[in-house]
């Protein structure tokens, strides 16, 4: 345990924002699922849920929660998901 002032305040900082990190990363990971199995049992909804799951993994990169790179390679996998469920 830190007995600096400013480290002791960062170990509390840095717990803060673990915790939230992880509830979002939970939070991607549940809209992730929830559209897998959308497309799984071919749902009507599926192109609004698209785009909602499209729009919380390019907030999750903007935030640094993954990597920009990991965000574009998880949206085109989503839409040829989509596509070859609309064929």
């Amino acid at each position: 345990m830190p007995n600096i002032k400013s480290a002791i305040k960062r170990v509390k900082t840095t717990k803060a924002k673990s915790a939230q990190n992880k509830t979002k990363k939970s939070e991607l990971k549940t809209t992730l699922r929830t559209y897998r199995e959308s497309i799984a049992s071919a749902e009507p909804t599926t192109q609004e849920l698209l785009q909602d799951t499209i729009r919380k993994v390019d907030q999750a990169a903007t935030k640094k929660l993954i990597h920009r790179n990991a965000a574009s390679r998880k949206k085109a996998q989503l839409m040829k998901a989509f596509k070859a469920a609309n064929q």
